[in-house]
């Protein structure tokens, strides 16, 4: 064998740790290992060498040593799907924010800034992947647009993803949101497919059932996080599908498919937060708040964190995370206790998580992916409904992203519909915000508890064009022209006055500035919004997903209304 192999090297360093000829890299001494296999807990130390983990059960030296009396160690806890730009800030401040909750792996979905920059936006996370100290995987946007019912900033079919497919962070296709073009086999769906069948083609199949949700899983389709009850989890277990139980900061479907997760299910079901927000994150945490509370239901640690770690890495084929044993992936987190996932301490690839590990990344420029925003100039005219009876309303419920379709009767002066605060009934509008045609469409909405004022956000998946919610069609103008002005963001507007604002000016969808300063931003703007009566935890999430008409049962894009059921405008 050539010793000068550089890939010879790692193995026989590697050996020869394990077997205790020479010191490992590190060595956590005394350490309560946590089987995901039979929930046991074994006192030992875990030698790694190479970012390996090469030795358990067992005692040894290493170049490095840590004391871990008292600690027990997970594997580390894989997100299986979420939106990085939901965070709200850039791909290493995520890294920044998350990696010490013990997240040492995420399978991220950039679609939404794809929307916005098409290729461009998917190649600046790549290059941030390659740069990160957590793993962050890339399923490519399968649905750029989600519909043709919406304007996007751009349009990706199969010629463009492609160059990317054989990038090492690129684990297959993304969420197939587009699920009547699976069904009705449009041509254009079907390539993406097809292209994909080697690969993991990831699912979002809300509420599809029966012969239907067969024909969906027969295009090679193997996982669902848009299941909210335990009836819709189990039958899609049932034809074959993994399970992502998900928990963000508005898709909140824990609780419901709690119950679900046992013994018998736990290598078909994973974790995942969808989109979260860093102040969220900052108060409840990321997946280790979601095991904490499935732990809560009753549900043995053993299933839970299994779902977290080895069964996310079996279903998007990580084969060497997901457990710590010899020749896995020395991704680990050290917790003080087991129930409450409190964790103390994060190993991702072998490194241990400090602020200087950080430091020494390098940076990704982002500078290309300002000046996005190319909205109208709004007025209070901008806003008028023509009046007629039974006008459709968009009737919102904290925690989902379901909405439902409701009928009503509202006022009218002048032969406009205005709104109606006796039936929390207020004005929605999307603006079309990257320069195509300046549409915008107008509806109304329920659910929100606003008595006066505007709320307004540049995130409206996925299209993300400006989505504004308000009493007052003035405040509501003012609203919409803030965000053009900063570039994108969240505003809060009242009585003509700009209260509160986040400026996101990387594609109208982050940050440039570090995740603590986000944080910040977002609760003040939550305290303006209720200040305003907003009644909902997480307004500007809310708000985010009124467009999305991937998603039953009314939402309302750029053309207007749109009944999901039907999948035409309303």
């Amino acid at each position: 064998m050539n010793s000068t192999s550089p890939d010879t090297v790692d193995l026989t360093s590697r050996i020869a740790s394990g077997k205790g000829a020479q010191a490992a890299d590190l060595v956590l001494k005394n350490i309560g290992l946590f089987s995901v296999i039979d929930g046991s807990v074994t006192n030992t130390d875990i030698a790694i060498t190479d970012g390996i983990i090469v030795g358990t059960h067992d005692t040894y030296e290493g170049r490095q040593e840590i004391d871990c009396t008292g600690k027990i160690a997970v594997p580390g806890f894989i997100d299986t799907h979420l939106h990085i730009e939901s965070s709200l800030v850039t791909p290493l401040e995520f890294d920044r924010c998350v990696l010490p909750h013990g997240v040492t792996t995420v399978i991220c979905d950039p679609h939404e800034i794809a929307n916005v920059h098409g290729a461009k936006g998917i190649q600046f996370f790549l290059d941030s992947a390659l740069k990160s100290i957590m793993d962050i995987r890339v399923n490519l946007p399968s649905c750029v647009p989600a519909t043709a019912f919406e304007t996007s900033g751009a349009q990706l079919e199969i010629e463009d993803l492609l160059p990317f497919k054989d990038h090492p962070k690129v684990i297959g296709l993304a969420e197939f949101m587009n699920f009547p073009g699976v069904l009705n086999t449009d041509e254009k769906a079907l390539a993406k497919l097809d292209a994909f069948q080697s690969g993991h083609i990831d699912g979002h199949a809300p509420l599809v059932t029966g012969k239907a949700l067969n024909g969906y899983l027969s295009a090679g389709i193997r996982t669902d996080h848009e299941a909210t009850s335990a009836q819709e989890a189990r039958e899609k277990l049932s034809k074959g599908m993994t399970i992502l139980i998900r928990e963000g900061s508005v898709s909140k479907d824990l609780d419901a498919l709690a119950p679900v997760l046992g013994p018998d299910t736990s290598s078909f079901m994973c974790l995942c937060t969808d989109d979260r927000n860093p102040l969220d994150i900052a108060e409840e945490g990321h997946l280790d708040s979601m095991i904490r509370r499935l732990i809560a239901h009753g549900i043995p640690a053993k299933d839970v964190y299994r779902a977290a770690s080895w069964s996310a890495a079996m279903t998007f084929g990580l084969k060497d995370r997901g457990l710590l044993a010899p020749g896995w992936r020395a991704d680990i987190v050290l917790l003080d206790d087991l129930e409450g996932c409190d964790v103390a301490t994060v190993i991702a690839g072998g490194r241990v998580v400090r602020d200087a590990v950080f430091a020494a990344r390098e940076s990704v420029s982002f500078g290309h992916l300002k000046n996005s925003v190319h909205a109208p100039e709004t007025s209070p005219s901008s806003f008028e409904v023509e009046w007629k009876s039974d006008l459709p309303v968009i009737g919102v419920k904290a925690g989902l992203i379901l909405t439902e379709h409701v009928r009503a009767e509202l006022p009218s002066v002048d032969g406009k519909a205005v709104c109606d605060l006796s039936q929390d009934i207020v004005k929605v509008a999307v603006v079309e915000r990257h320069g195509k045609n300046g549409n915008i469409g107008c509806g109304f909405v329920s659910g929100f508890g606003l008595q006066r004022g505007a709320i307004a956000s540049s995130v409206g998946h996925d299209s993300h064009n400006i989505c504004v919610v308000g009493v007052d069609e003035a405040d509501m103008a003012v609203a919409v022209n803030r965000l053009r002005d900063i570039q994108g963001g969240f505003a809060v507007v009242d009585d003509g006055k700009v209260v509160a604002e986040l400026a996101l000016p990387i594609a109208g969808l982050m940050s440039d500035q570090p995740f603590e300063d986000v944080r910040h931003a977002l609760e003040h703007l939550r305290e303006r919004a209720f200040a305003l009566g907003c009644t909902l935890p997480e307004p500007f999430l809310q708000v985010a997903f009124l467009p999305l008409p991937v998603i039953p049962h009314l939402k309302i894009t750029d053309f207007g209304i749109f009944d999901v059921d039907r999948f035409a405008l309303a």
